[in-house]
């Protein structure tokens, strides 16, 4: 049995600005680059030790990785974000209320389930192929949220609400199946 430790990057300046962030990037702020060195912690104390990582192409993922461990690393444009079309870099109160189905397509951003199983597809090849025991893969909030809602149906474990910045989500993976097996949320509010 494997496992796989999805996690999502720290704060970034559009986090913080309130900015639909996707495909486009902005730096993590110091509170992200804190909340990482939380994770990177909590990995290490823990006694984590990744074989291999992975993470998407966007620079706010790489660098949280980064923070997270010093592994060799190897990015993939598959754990990108939802493309959110001319609506990336708007403000958060353009999106509609959630579930956002195929809202973005409209301004030439991605169909869900095209998105849902670019990441899970991308997810499943890693595990897969993957020598190791132990994976980490720094992804994005919606990318952490499809993932899950494909696997939810073998999964006991949820979280209804958002997928914070640095969450954790364990899953193990056996015979080309996920199960969330733990959802790690830090506080970071000592960090406000």
């Amino acid at each position: 049995m494997k496992t796989l430790y999805l996690m999502r990057h720290g704060e970034t300046l559009f986090n913080q600005q309130k900015k639909i962030q996707g495909w486009c990037d902005s730096p993590l702020t110091e509170k992200g680059k804190q909340q990482a060195t939380i994770a990177r912690d909590y990995f290490i104390s823990n006694n984590i030790q990744f074989d291999q990582a992975f993470s998407s192409t966007s620079e706010r993922a790489c660098d949280t990785l980064e923070l997270v461990t010093d592994s060799d690393y190897k990015q993939l444009k598959g754990l990108r974000e939802w493309n959110f079309g001319s609506m990336e870099a708007e403000h958060e109160y353009l999106n509609p209320p959630l579930p956002y189905r195929d809202f973005f397509v409209a301004y030439g951003g991605e169909e869900e389930q095209a998105f849902k199983k670019r990441v899970s597809d991308t997810l499943l090849k890693l595990m897969q192929e993957s020598s190791g025991d132990t994976i980490l893969a720094v992804s994005h909030g919606a990318s952490c949220r499809q993932f899950m809602r494909n696997w939810e149906h073998t999964s006991t474990v949820d979280q209804k609400s958002r997928i914070g910045n640095c969450c954790i989500l364990k899953f193990t993976f056996e015979q080309d199946s996920f199960e969330l097996v733990e959802i790690v949320n830090h506080d970071f509010s000592a960090l406000d």
